[in-house]
């Protein structure tokens, strides 16, 4: 990525899709040039969680909501210390934010980071696109001087793919550090960060949580040097088929039967442990409004998402594993993809969704008593 942030207002910017398709709009955000996965967020609200969500790495995001940055960047709302997306496109970018607590306007927000975007796009028309398409790479330019489509689009399509990507540990921290217990301490649990939003050990921390967070490379002696009550393995960035190292670490804490929960890249991880295989989705599940069936209650949740990979599990039969039988416990109600496994033997689950969102829904927050349920039931 290479970016300046010098007359950004009026600089002409122009996006580039690997098909060939373009569009052309102003800059936003800082000014240069940068390439990742296109990817449409659903989202109308909570873009700062968005954007600083370390699963979005090299990812491009088009936001479907057309008015964005109606409430500036305050310093609270980030899931990370840093932005993560490789770009942002917006279609109509507000041109003063009007919050209380906002510090700077997103614009300023992205040209302080180094992000490049674009704004004045027909984002429906491209999201129409890639939900036609599929998820694909895309390059994102701008500048007083631009190279011509052809000479752009040659430089897109000498980009890396999602399908293959190893992540994980780009994103995630290099330090082991303990998030404490809010009140009195219940429980110790060793979280594998595969790229872990700020806003999951505080949910854990509201119910007497103290929480470990490891790096992604962690092995199973670095989690049970902790002496944790339960392993917890988070969201991420990259295709689920490259973890060997986090599946091992897993299939070890299963062995052991301690309480375990994944969410998103943490479910996938659960399906390649048990024996299952991943997949890549047409073009993923990103937002905060897509309805999960719990089928061990039948309750609908609206629930928040970012995820292009997928567990390949049946949804008809109970499976026998090498852990016990598992079972598919939620299913996402629009396309019927697998959004939670748990196993039926021994105290593991996961959900592939964000039941610790920000920025809300919360209807999902129910899960993490779950894990607290499980513990108790195994301290017991």
């Amino acid at each position: 990525m290479t970016t300046s942030t010098k007359g950004v207002a009026k600089t002409p910017a122009v996006l580039v899709l690997e098909d060939g398709r373009v569009f052309r709009g102003r800059a936003y955000g800082a000014v240069g040039e940068t390439f990742g996965e296109a990817v449409f967020s659903t989202g109308m609200t909570g873009y700062q969680e968005t954007l600083t969500d370390p699963s979005y790495h090299r990812q491009v995001v088009v936001m479907t909501a057309p008015h964005v940055g109606n409430t500036g960047v305050n310093d609270e709302d980030p899931e990370s210390q840093r932005i993560w997306v490789a770009g942002y496109v917006v279609r109509d970018p507000a041109r003063v934010p009007s919050n209380w607590r906002s510090r700077r306007s997103l614009d300023e927000e992205l040209q302080r980071q180094g992000v490049v975007g674009i704004s004045g796009v027909d984002t429906r028309a491209l999201t129409r696109h890639l939900r036609e398409r599929g998820a694909m790479r895309v390059g994102v330019f701008s500048g007083d001087t631009i190279a011509a489509d052809a000479e752009l689009l040659a430089k897109v399509q000498a980009q890396p793919q999602m399908k293959g990507a190893n992540l994980s540990a780009e994103v995630a921290t290099k330090e082991t550090y303990v998030v404490p217990a809010i009140g009195e301490k219940r429980f110790t649990v060793a979280a594998v960060d595969l790229g872990i939003k700020g806003m999951t050990p505080h949910r854990m921390a509201e119910r007497g949580i103290e929480v470990h967070v490891l790096p992604a490379t962690a092995t199973a002696d670095d989690v049970y040097a902790v002496n944790p009550d339960g392993v917890f393995f988070s969201n991420g960035p990259g295709d689920p088929a490259t973890a060997d190292g986090p599946v091992a670490v897993m299939q070890e804490v299963l062995k052991r039967k301690t309480p375990l929960f994944g969410i998103c890249f943490g479910n996938q991880i659960l399906g390649r442990a048990l024996g299952f295989g991943t997949y890549k989705l047409k073009y993923g599940h990103r937002g905060i409004n897509q309805p999960v069936q719990d089928r061990t209650t039948g309750k609908v949740e609206v629930t928040a998402h970012n995820h292009g990979f997928a567990v390949d599990a049946p949804l008809d039969k109970v499976s026998d594993t090498p852990f016990g039988r598992a079972e598919v416990s939620h299913v996402c109600l629009n396309d019927q993809v697998v959004e939670g496994l748990q196993l039926l033997d021994q105290p593991a689950f996961s959900v592939q969704y964000h039941p610790e969102a920000a920025a809300g829904p919360h209807d999902a927050a129910y899960l993490f008593d779950r894990f607290v349920s499980l513990m108790e039931g195994q301290r017991a």
